[in-house]
């Protein structure tokens, strides 16, 4: 009943990840910065909604995450790992596979640790969320199974003599 069921791996994962995001951070701001010039005019605009997007998205998924694994909430979990696998990832892997980008060997190196960290998150989370449905669905059966014994329903069988008795009865009075 007090089975714990977060996830070590995960949160290891997650507090090395809350420690690499600024470093990440400071060194993408930085190559924008001196690429930005040499960029054309859409890609200018492409990596910087991206870096906004994915800074706010990678504050939020990070407190779901904490949130989610510590304290076993399933709709915070759920929540960290969509926008882990469905913006952040997605957003990751553009930045370091779009070659028109012109990337830099220090902002590749920092995209790929990030896109392992968030393939490992996923993976991470996938399998902890499956284990917190399992946990609250046994839990909520047996409680469910303990009501049961505590307020027994009406005694079907007894229903149906009970039935039969009354329209018999009626069939007669008429």
């Amino acid at each position: 009943d007090n089975e714990i069921v977060s996830s070590l791996p995960l949160q290891m994962s997650l507090y090395f990840n809350v420690y690499f995001f600024p470093f990440w951070w400071l060194i993408t701001v930085v190559m924008l910065y001196l690429k930005y010039p040499v960029l054309s005019d859409y890609y200018k605009f492409i990596l910087v909604t991206i870096m906004i997007l994915a800074s706010l998205i990678e504050v939020i998924r990070l407190y779901l995450g904490y949130m989610g694994n510590l304290q076993e909430k399933v709709p915070e979990l759920a929540g960290f790992w969509l926008l882990s696998l469905l913006l952040q990832l997605p957003i990751i892997l553009f930045v370091l596979f779009n070659e028109s980008l012109k990337i830099q060997p220090l902002e590749r190196a920092v995209h790929i640790i990030f896109a392992l960290f968030l393939t490992f998150q996923v993976v991470a989370a996938f399998v902890t969320l499956k284990r917190m449905v399992n946990k609250l669905a046994t839990h909520f059966r047996l409680v469910e199974f303990d009501q049961l014994d505590e307020y027994p329903g009406p005694d079907f069988y007894n229903l149906a003599k009970e039935e039969r008795a009354v329209s018999r009865a009626g069939r007669g009075a008429s």
